[in-house]
């Protein structure tokens, strides 16, 4: 068995866990939660790490240059260079809306990325 440990981000406390693993990967047990939403974070983070990305994409005819966008969902932490990558050839026009879809199924993740907010269409500072 191997342990290792993390700082919960689920709630203020910040709570430092301890996370035992099965030689197969498997989660035996989670010590050093406060409650029930740490032992949940310390088996998906030991288990299946995924974060949320945020990046831009490039705007043309908008008040500004460029569309801030966040994946719909947390996608797994190895695919987030991938994805960001995946943006790179994307051009929208304006007008965007908050919501648009910008990519559908990222990196084959099943999530969308879509606009965090809306650009009129106007010159790019």
């Amino acid at each position: 068995m191997k342990a290792t440990t993390l700082t919960c981000i689920n709630c203020p406390l910040g709570c430092i866990l301890t996370i035992t693993l099965h030689d197969n990967g498997d989660v035996a047990d989670v010590s050093g939660n406060q409650c029930a939403r740490g032992v949940a974070y310390a088996k998906m983070e030991s288990t299946n790490p995924t974060r949320m990305m945020t990046s831009t994409v490039r705007l043309t005819g908008g008040a500004i240059a460029q569309v801030p966008v966040k994946t719909a969902a947390p996608i797994p932490k190895g695919l987030v260079v991938d994805s960001v990558k995946a943006l790179k050839p994307i051009e929208l026009a304006a007008p965007v809306t908050l919501g648009q879809v910008v990519l559908t199924n990222v990196c084959g993740t099943g999530v969308d990325v879509v606009a965090t907010r809306s650009i009129p269409v106007g010159k790019a500072e």
